[in-house]
């Protein structure tokens, strides 16, 4: 009885940290700004392709709110690096730079 006490313990414990590992990922990016919203504080990223050229696997860009910088001396068209978090299914990213 008691060992398996000492499992189920040891389950809920991997579940509640697995969970609160995938709830908040990092990424980073390159990519070209496509829109951007400064009223809302929102963004879109078309992510830049990479492999096979003439490949079709660009996806489509996505959208995250911004933390911590401004948009006004990014535009439409820019290209960038990124990271960003995900957090209860919000994206925000956390540093951006416009490259040159």
């Amino acid at each position: 009885m008691r060992i398996a006490r000492i499992v189920l313990a040891s389950v809920v414990a991997l579940s509640v940290f697995g969970s609160v590992t995938l709830a908040q990922q990092a990424s980073t990016g390159t990519g070209t700004v496509t829109r951007i919203d400064r009223i809302n504080g929102t963004i879109a990223i078309q992510p830049t392709q990479s492999g096979t050229v003439g490949a079709n696997t660009s996806g489509a860009a996505s959208e995250f709110k911004l933390q911590g910088a401004s948009l006004e001396a990014l535009h439409a068209g820019d290209k960038v690096t990124y990271s960003a978090t995900e957090a209860s299914g919000t994206r925000t990213i956390t540093k951006i730079e416009k490259q040159r």
